[in-house]
């Protein structure tokens, strides 16, 4: 099929350990440090009963992570966690026994001295690597590649970081940066690996278990267990971290399926689980897709140790399927609350509703086990990150 392009999982399973790194009791240390910000608020599990009505399913939800700190994005849970874990480590200390407050005292800044955090992003990440440098009173420089649109750049000067836009792609300018981080010793702030460099990566990682043990709390509440997750990539640190997590909490027959989504000119991952995880496989060039916060060409290795584990398919999904999930998520069924959905943060959900209210993808919708007893959670990773751009895609047909 033109739009959307699976591959299974086939690969031998290697273990729990991966998993194990982004348990609940990782999860609870990363919320409890969240919660030390002002800002902290739990963001909001929507059901979408309309929708799930009409498709033939017990439930669809989505997390919606627009409203995570006022910036629009959940990015930030794990640039903010990781940065916690970098200054506890260079003070010689645990995160657990430090606080946010403690972090920005006059006290640990004299220990500390003047530190400079350096990242690439596509926006998300570097907003989120900004917004923290700002709160602990440092220096964070943001690289962005080419094709980043003014409103991106704009949200992340204003939290007084500087931001260089480049002329390569995100992994060249992700390379970039790290070998500027060697040369004038700062302090590279990358969500996804590099040859020797895998622990703030990995604490992004379990920043990003806050958002799911919010949810497993929410489902709590609600006596429910998601069925099927839904979650898309770039380069797999979140999905990696969704997987590990939900797969660590619900085990046997309890475990989620799981189905990672990416763009399909930026499909890393997918090639990477057809090639049977054999070879970490890239996509090069100018990886066009209207998912700028997808468009990732290399995979996190540490993302992918989880995903081989834990994940059951891998998809990949032209933008027009991110585009079916935009729409319907900021014009839902009579009842259904709406949300507003970047083009990075819908990719899950509309390729949820292909399966569902498409005729020619029931083969796959049988594949992935969706019938009437599904219990299906989605993401939706960021808002109008991209506000004229989202208003094109939503009203202009």
């Amino acid at each position: 099929m033109k739009k959307i392009k699976v591959t299974f999982n086939k690969m031998p399973k290697v273990g729990n350990n991966m998993k194990r790194k982004f348990n609940i009791d990782i999860a609870k240390k990363a919320i409890v440090y969240h919660q030390g910000f002002n800002e902290y608020c739990e963001t909001p599990l929507v059901d979408l009963s309309g929708l799930a009505g009409e498709a033939g399913v017990r439930k669809i939800l989505v997390k919606d992570e627009s409203f995570r700190f006022g910036l629009n994005a959940f990015k930030v849970l794990g640039g903010s966690y990781a940065i916690g874990k970098c200054l506890a480590a260079c003070l010689g200390e645990e995160l657990s026994d430090l606080s946010v407050e403690s972090l920005k005292s006059d006290a640990i800044r004299e220990r500390l001295g003047d530190i400079n955090f350096i990242t690439a992003t596509d926006g998300n990440h570097g907003r989120g690597i900004a917004w923290t440098a700002k709160q602990l009173e440092q220096k964070a420089h943001i690289y962005m590649p080419a094709g980043t649109v003014s409103r991106r750049v704009e949200h992340i000067t204003k939290l007084g970081a500087d931001v260089i836009v480049t002329d390569k792609n995100f992994d060249d300018t992700a390379k970039m940066a790290y070998d500027l981080s060697c040369e004038k010793n700062w302090i590279m702030t990358q969500d996804t690996t590099f040859d020797g460099y895998y622990d703030f990566p990995e604490w992004c990682m379990q920043g990003y278990t806050t958002m799911s043990y919010e949810i497993y709390e929410q489902l709590q509440k609600e006596g429910i267990k998601p069925t099927h997750i839904f979650i898309q990539a770039g380069a797999g640190s979140l999905a990696g971290s969704i997987a590990g997590f939900f797969s660590s909490v619900y085990q046997g027959s309890d475990k989620p399926y799981i189905v990672v989504a990416e763009a399909s000119n930026c499909d890393c991952i997918r090639r990477t689980a057809e090639a049977n995880g054999e070879t970490l496989l890239s996509v090069g060039g100018e990886l066009k897709t209207i998912m700028a916060g997808l468009s990732v060409g290399e995979v996190c290795t540490i993302g992918w140790d989880v995903l081989r584990e834990c994940a059951d398919a891998f998809v990949a999904c032209e933008d027009s399927v991110t585009v079916y999930g935009m729409r319907i998520l900021g014009a839902p069924k009579s009842g259904d609350t709406r949300v507003i959905s970047g083009e990075s943060g819908a990719l899950g959900l509309g390729l949820v509703a292909q399966l569902l209210l498409k005729p020619e993808f029931n083969q796959m919708k049988e594949a992935f086990g969706l019938d009437e007893d599904s219990v299906i959670l989605c993401f939706n990773t960021e808002g109008d990150t991209d506000p004229e751009n989202y208003q094109r895609i939503v009203w202009d047909v």
